[in-house]
């Protein structure tokens, strides 16, 4: 590609991702668990060791992207699990000593129904699985954010997932006219219908982070929001490392909800709520 043609990709690319991001500059959802209080912080500690001791399997779909990667670094150094199970198309290197103890099963997603065994035993499961229009098209990036995911979701259920945790969008809604937000808002909905014992959806705004693959558009949005007055961008923004420690701080958590909805706001609540707690 000439360098002009890849300058005025990468120019829409920005644009879009722009965009998409001022589409999420709208009133905040009322999530269910909207709040954490200070009782529940200071109990974190106890709740985590209790969590420990009861010995639960997780795994994670999506370990290679950048919110999956945080959340299995997050999810060693704290310890919560006596199993770790990553499910992805491809066998990750993890060379550190940490990661010694985790599982990894390679799976086809176009053939998932032959790896159904990879999706059994696991009391909890965390799905971070997803793509963009611009890597995939928009008929890959529906095959992999909605049927991907709703497959994957369906064989955890089957195989005994008790808990299931899916990383979504703020603004996701299957009614809208944006593909992103309309995809988002469908699978949700559709997850939901699997009836799993407990269901947590995250609603991030846009996540902060430093990817490891080049977006450019996510670059410029990144700096759009950095711009910004830091109480204003908060409200529509957060970073990775905040929504992975909001997963882990609500999993603990006991719940008799079947469904929990988590915005952004609750995500910053509870993923800022243990800043000063290590295991």
């Amino acid at each position: 590609m000439s360098r002009p043609a890849s300058l005025s990709a990468a120019a829409a690319a920005g644009v879009a991702a722009l965009v998409a991001a001022l589409l999420l500059l709208q009133p905040e959802d009322v999530g269910q668990g909207a709040s954490v209080s200070m009782a529940e912080t200071e109990s974190l500690r106890k709740l985590r060791e209790d969590f420990r001791m009861q010995n639960k399997s997780v795994f994670i779909l999506g370990a290679s992207g950048e919110t999956g990667r945080v959340l299995l670094k997050e999810i060693l150094e704290q310890g919560l699990f006596s199993k770790v199970t990553l499910i992805g198309r491809r066998k990750l290197t993890l060379d550190e000593e940490a990661y010694k103890n985790v599982n990894q099963e390679v799976v086809d997603f176009e053939k998932l129904d032959d790896y159904a065994s990879a999706f059994q035993g696991h009391d909890v499961g965390f799905c971070c699985l997803g793509t963009t229009r611009k890597k995939a098209g928009a008929e890959g990036f529906v095959r992999v954010d909605r049927d991907y995911v709703l497959k994957s979701a369906e064989l955890a259920k089957s195989g005994g997932c008790k808990h299931f945790n899916l990383l979504s969008s703020k603004g996701a809604d299957k009614s809208s006219n944006f593909l992103y937000l309309q995809v988002k808002g469908e699978v949700e909905a559709r997850v939901e219908e699997l009836k799993f014992d407990r269901y947590s959806i995250f609603r991030p705004g846009v996540l902060l982070c430093d990817r490891q693959e080049s977006r450019p558009g996510e670059w410029l949005v990144r700096k759009f929001f950095g711009s910004l007055p830091e109480s204003w961008a908060s409200g529509h923004s957060v970073p990775v490392i905040t929504v992975v420690r909001a997963m882990l701080n609500n999993a603990v958590r006991p719940s008799d909800k079947k469904k929990e909805l988590l915005d952004n706001k609750a995500i910053h609540d509870l993923g800022k709520a243990d800043d000063s707690l290590k295991p």
